[in-house]
């Protein structure tokens, strides 16, 4: 079983079984994240995030299914933020250990570093960590209740409708993000694009072939947009915790050169975004998703019809 709807069964069972093999996954990510919280969480919030770009996906099918659970897999994620935020600030003072080797000999960054850590560990070593796993996984085995409520159209037009909306909403939204982080470059801009950027490419897994043109060459480089994108977000979050009125990170002297290589990074980072989202994201959504709408129907209508109730047949 894959990540990918099959064209050959009906739209329903096939968003029914991807659904419930992602919040699956998401269990045992939890279920790990007891004894390995770094890896555990991370992963957790990636099925989490699949199974939510598969909802806006086919959300004009059934609207009212697919927007509570949006909202609860949201709710799921939030629960887990904050320890998965401190892992990534500490990858952050790698990164930019890296990324500036010459600067960073002296060991500037090694005060901040020790301070992310112990937040870090602090976080994962709390009961407020247990209670919000345990609350995760509350929530997502009551989701996984709930999926045969969801009812989608099964005719292979109405089927080809419904995930062309979906994926132009999507492209929709990357390009008014564009426009927003070229025009104003603010934070919250490059995070709406960021996440557009995800969807999108979850989406182009989930529609494989049925896309008009070949996604292997596009899904790596919105990949590659997305790690970018995720790292400028950590970027701006750091700089967020220098200003903060109770100094986190240390006082001025202490962190001025992370100061002095965060506004490197977000420059060189903005540019880059910006450069490979306007080549993804650039033409009109609407043009793209009417190819892919036309392509959908032809295929989906092509497709030979698998009984549902064969063995091994998803529904």
């Amino acid at each position: 079983m894959s990540y990918r709807i099959d064209p050959r069964l009906p739209l329903t069972g096939e968003v029914r079984r991807i659904l419930a093999e992602e919040i699956g996954k998401a269990l045992v990510h939890l279920d790990a994240a007891h004894d390995r919280p770094e890896q555990g969480l991370h992963k957790c919030r990636k099925r989490l995030k699949s199974a939510r770009a598969l909802l806006r996906l086919v959300r004009s099918g059934d609207e009212t299914f697919c927007r509570t659970e949006n909202q609860c897999y949201r709710q799921v994620a939030a629960l887990l933020a904050g320890p998965r935020e401190a892992t990534a600030l500490v990858e952050t003072i790698d990164r930019l250990t890296a990324s500036f080797p010459k600067q960073s000999t002296g060991g500037g960054l090694d005060a901040v570093r020790d301070r992310l850590v112990a937040r870090q560990h602090e976080l994962h070593g709390g009961v407020g960590l247990d209670a919000a796993i345990a609350a995760a996984i509350a929530a997502c085995e009551e989701g996984i209740n709930r999926i045969d409520m969801l009812a989608l159209p099964d005719q292979p037009e109405q089927a080809a409708d419904v995930l062309a909306e979906g994926a132009r909403i999507t492209l929709r939204r990357a390009r008014k993000a564009l426009d927003k982080a070229g025009s104003r470059g603010e934070a919250d801009d490059f995070h709406d694009l960021r996440k557009a950027a995800k969807t999108h490419g979850m989406h182009l897994s989930l529609l494989g072939r049925l896309w008009p043109t070949p996604i292997k060459v596009r899904r790596k480089a919105v990949d590659e947009l997305g790690e970018r994108l995720g790292e400028l977000h950590d970027v701006f979050v750091m700089r967020e915790l220098l200003d903060a009125a109770d100094r986190p990170l240390g006082s001025p002297q202490e962190t001025r050169l992370l100061s002095k290589l965060l506004k490197r990074s977000e420059k060189s980072l903005k540019k880059t975004c910006l450069a490979v989202a306007t080549d993804l994201f650039g033409d009109s959504p609407r043009g793209s998703t009417r190819k892919l709408a036309r392509k959908a129907r032809d295929d989906l209508a092509a497709a030979p019809r698998e009984d549902a109730s064969a063995p091994g047949a998803a529904g």
